[in-house]
């Protein structure tokens, strides 16, 4: 093969994808030859958990530079699938259908918040991050704003944010994990965590982002091929995007008419889960948070050019699309399947795929009237299971259910690889090399780095076990840590040259401080919610008090120095070199 490995990338992962879809129809032959699921699900689960640790270990790296940031060589459409795959989670795959399929058109706020939230990404702050030149998002509070008070702060918002944010993915990688392997969720979480350790523990960003690249095409692969054969034989249509709106009418006309269906809500009927002020604070927390989580941030670092990483961020926003413009059509599909083969049927009579996760927990059935017909209010079903289970509840082969499987380990196992590397590099890097022992060698360095990592891993294997919250609750709360403290600072930090290092540490302190307390208070100690506003948008107290207090205490306190205030200009000039660079 001529060349280099970044001018190759289009044949190696040609042959990827290639090798990939052989090895699914290569499945789907041993089913019809008679292969037991279970078998099937292993090798689901153990191939591609083998293929991305290979790319793992092949993408060591000893380089600080390769290590923290893939030697800022990665193409900008590479880093968009890479940062597609960073932030599509467990929460995207799995749980944003089955928050959709609970709460119908208020599930939409999840949708709407993430995907507005790189709007923000690319015209605020990840072109001048890049062109900043930082390794962390600490690294550049520490900075900008001089002294390491800044940068601790920033360590401490990014370590609660992304360690809450982590908890949730090792929920996902558990539920997939119990489910295929057949074994208890509390060990699930645990073997889910080899998989991410051998992900990102050798090579850092480099064997990071090319692993991501991989996980991306797995995982579009696995959801959208259901729900395309879920449309074609619903509506003889293979375009679910397209027959989403015809599913919609037929699951309205199956609420007014089925008598089992006495109680549930009205799919298309907006704000019945959550009111107008919910609703909109969600998706503001969630914009906002998308912006300032430190893991999405620190992909921006990895481009060659400030230009491309501006291109990187439209070719994220493609390649998310792709899954949040199917994700609607996913739970109407999936309703649709339950309401008419479930709902109704008699109990004695259920399908199997109920009696499956009936057995692990995920699904309830309680016959409270005693008729032995199955009415709505009698199943519960876990919404983290909706998009695990589809290919069952439509009769799908197994073998397709297992590629449902391995893209949502995926997804969870891509996004806690780079949610790892958020806080082990900020750790090691932050804490340690600027703080602790600046003339630790290279070596040296990464080794801390290492340690940390499974460390933390472990850590949050060990709190996933105990099933803290639904993995959408726990990534809201994430986003609105990370949105309070960060975002007012970063956006301040780089469009307002008269933010002071006082200003950003007070507007940090205030805004965390204020979504953490009311986050706890209501979900530990019975505090009364203000404003009927839910926990998971605690940040819409946090946003406003942050800038409020950062542009009070910088406006009391003398501004930056003009060496800074000319230094954040150049920052906003698109074109130039990066401006902070550290040796390798």
């Amino acid at each position: 093969m001529k060349g280099d490995f970044i001018s190759n990338l289009g044949r190696i992962y040609g042959v990827y994808t290639g090798g990939f879809l052989g090895f699914v129809i290569l499945l789907a032959i041993l089913e019809q030859l008679g292969v037991p699921n279970k078998i099937i699900g292993y090798l689901f689960v153990f191939f591609t958990i083998a293929v991305y640790a290979g790319i793992g270990i092949l993408s060591r790296t000893m380089q600080v530079s390769e290590y923290y940031v893939a030697g800022r060589r990665v193409p900008p459409l590479y880093n968009g699938m890479a940062t597609a795959a960073d932030w599509m989670s467990a929460a995207s795959f799995i749980a944003m259908a089955g928050g959709l399929y609970a709460r119908g058109y208020d599930g939409l706020a999840f949708v709407l918040g993430w995907t507005g939230g790189y709007v923000l990404v690319a015209v605020l702050i990840a072109p001048y991050l890049r062109k900043f030149g930082a390794y962390t998002v600490p690294d550049f509070l520490g900075a900008r704003f001089g002294g390491n008070f800044a940068r601790s702060i920033g360590i401490l918002v990014l370590f609660a944010c992304s360690f809450t944010y982590i908890v949730g993915q090792v929920v996902g990688v558990g539920t997939i994990a119990s489910r295929f392997l057949g074994i208890s969720f509390e060990i699930a979480v645990f073997v889910g965590l080899i998989g991410i350790l051998v992900c990102s523990m050798m090579g850092g960003m480099r064997a990071v982002t090319w692993t991501q690249v991989a996980q991306y095409i797995v995982l579009i692969i696995a959801y959208l091929v259901p729900v395309v054969i879920l449309s074609a034989q619903t509506t003889g249509i293979p375009i679910p995007q397209l027959m989403y709106g015809e599913i919609l009418q037929r699951i309205t006309e199956l609420e007014q008419t089925k008598p089992a269906l006495a109680g549930a809500q009205a799919h298309v009927m907006p704000f019945t889960t959550f009111d107008p002020l919910n609703f909109f604070a969600l998706i503001l927390c969630l914009m906002v948070g998308t912006a300032s989580l430190p893991h999405v941030l620190m992909r921006f670092f990895t481009t060659p050019s400030v230009r491309d990483a501006r291109k990187s961020v439209g070719w994220s926003l493609l390649f998310i699309f792709l899954l949040y413009f199917t994700a609607p059509a996913y739970a109407a599909f999936a309703k649709y399947e339950i309401f008419t083969n479930v709902i109704g049927a008699t109990i004695a009579e259920l399908p199997n795929w109920v009696k499956i996760y009936s057995d692990i927990g995920l699904v309830t059935i309680a016959d409270a009237n005693k008729d032995g017909i199955l009415q709505f209010a009698e199943l519960k079903i876990n919404p983290d299971v909706i998009v695990i289970a589809t290919p069952e509840i439509a009769g799908l082969p197994y073998v397709i259910a297992g590629l449902v499987a391995a893209g949502g380990l995926a997804a969870a196992l891509s996004t806690a690889d780079g949610l790892l590397l958020a806080i082990a590099n900020a750790l090691s890097h932050d804490i340690y090399y600027r703080m602790i022992d600046p003339q630790a060698s290279t070596a040296k360095r990464l080794v801390v780095a290492r340690i940390l990592l499974v460390v933390v891993a472990i850590l949050a294997a060990a709190v996933a076990s105990t099933r803290p919250g639904g993995i959408l609750a726990l990534v809201a709360w994430a986003f609105s840590l990370a949105a309070a403290g960060l975002f007012p600072v970063l956006v301040l930090g780089v469009w307002w040259k008269r933010c002071t290092k006082e200003g950003a540490i007070a507007g940090m302190l205030v805004g965390f401080g204020f979504t953490l307390f009311y986050l706890v208070g209501t979900k530990y100690f019975g505090m009364p919610l203000w404003f009927g506003v839910s926990n998971i948008s605690a940040g819409l107290f946090g946003i406003p008090t942050g800038f409020l207090a950062t542009i009070i205490v910088s406006m009391m306190t003398p501004p930056p120095s003009r060496e800074m205030q000319d230094f954040i200009d150049s920052i906003r000039i698109p074109r130039g070199q990066t401006l902070m660079e550290e040796k390798a």
